[in-house]
């Protein structure tokens, strides 16, 4: 089934013919009117440009006013020769045979009836184009129609392309695979959602995930703070830096820089529980601080570093290199990139 854009949205157009493999444009009066474009020949001489083909309306009241609309339009400066669009009437299959006799191509359109269609399709019309939305608006059985049509294109051997149009949902992209016809029109915002299912965007986060925990490391992702205090130091110069580094802790580090513990919020929450606000004063050699924290290579996988977290059952872990601190790792940071626990 060919993949046509229903669209006069230069942007949009743009957009969806870049996935490089749409065969054409489908254009109606409407949409022009609808998008404010005053200047039609100018339109269609420019998206006659942008485009592998073009179907734009070819109107007249009578025979010869159609014919003369399209050889005038075919007078302009466009990029390609254009497929002419006719609604179905008597006049215009008589159009659409002219047009295919002199060696254009028709799409008879604003189809609602089988019969509709036979007389485009005898008329020698390179498309017929039921509409199924305002059928389906109207209560009839689009999709039925669009059957019958395609089976009597091969019953009889009609040199016709069914083309599936008035696409409101990608249901309806669904129904047209289903019913066989050789062409659906689509809008771009319909056309954006055909690759969308949750289950897919689930699978896909989750190779993400996986990936970056089997190629990032630790370095990658720690965060530049590196909030560190002495034993001399007191809670509230503690408390400072963790408020300033957006961590929840501060590794406790002798003058060499070796790690000597790790002093967290919680610790700091369960003190003063215990003995009062007045610990604030203290200094983490007089209060205490965990002396056994939890260290991590920056040169480890991220993988590591989730085992350990999920292992220990601690919020932080400290970031070695060359057995230095060189900054925390906090759960959360893990959990935002959405790499914790999700498949467990």
């Amino acid at each position: 089934m060919e993949l046509y854009l229903d669209s006069v949205n230069f942007q949009e157009i743009e957009e969806a013919f870049n996935l490089g493999f749409l065969t054409g444009l489908t254009t109606t009066p409407t949409f022009m009117h609808r998008h404010g474009i005053t200047d039609v020949d100018g339109a269609i001489v420019e998206l006659s440009k942008m485009v592998p083909e073009l179907q734009v309306e070819a109107l007249g009241n009578t025979h010869d006013e159609i014919i003369a609309e399209a050889h005038r339009i075919l007078e302009l400066p466009l990029g390609l020769k254009p497929v002419f669009k006719v609604p179905i009437s008597e006049v215009g299959v008589r159009a659409c045979k002219t047009l295919t006799d002199e060696g254009h191509r028709v799409n008879v359109h604003l189809i609602y009836t089988l019969n509709q269609a036979y007389m485009a399709m005898a008329a020698g019309a390179a498309f017929v184009c039921p509409l199924a939305g305002r059928l389906q608006d109207e209560g009839h059985d689009a999709i039925s129609l669009f059957e019958q049509c395609v089976d009597v294109v091969e019953k009889y051997n009609y040199p016709t392309k069914i083309m599936f149009s008035s696409v409101r949902y990608p249901e309806h992209v669904r129904q047209a695979l289903i019913a066989g016809v050789h062409v659906c029109t689509v809008p771009w915002g319909v056309m954006k959602k055909l690759c969308n299912n949750a289950l897919t965007t689930v699978g896909t986060n989750q190779f993400i995930e996986h990936t970056a925990l089997m190629t990032y490391r630790v370095s990658e992702v720690v965060r530049q703070e590196n909030p560190m205090c002495k034993t001399s130091d007191s809670v509230t110069e503690a408390m400072v830096k963790m408020t300033e580094s957006r961590l929840g802790a501060v590794t406790v580090a002798d003058d060499s820089g070796d790690v000597l513990g790790v002093f967290t919020d919680g610790d700091l929450r369960r003190n003063i529980q215990e003995k009062g606000s007045e610990v604030v004063n203290s200094t983490l050699g007089d209060l205490g601080f965990s002396e056994s924290p939890i260290t991590v290579s920056g040169d480890a996988l991220l993988n590591d570093a989730v085992e350990l977290f999920k292992e220990t059952q601690v919020d932080t872990l400290v970031v070695l290199r060359d057995d230095k601190p060189v900054g925390i790792l906090d759960i959360q940071d893990i959990v935002k990139l959405g790499l914790l626990g999700r498949d467990q």
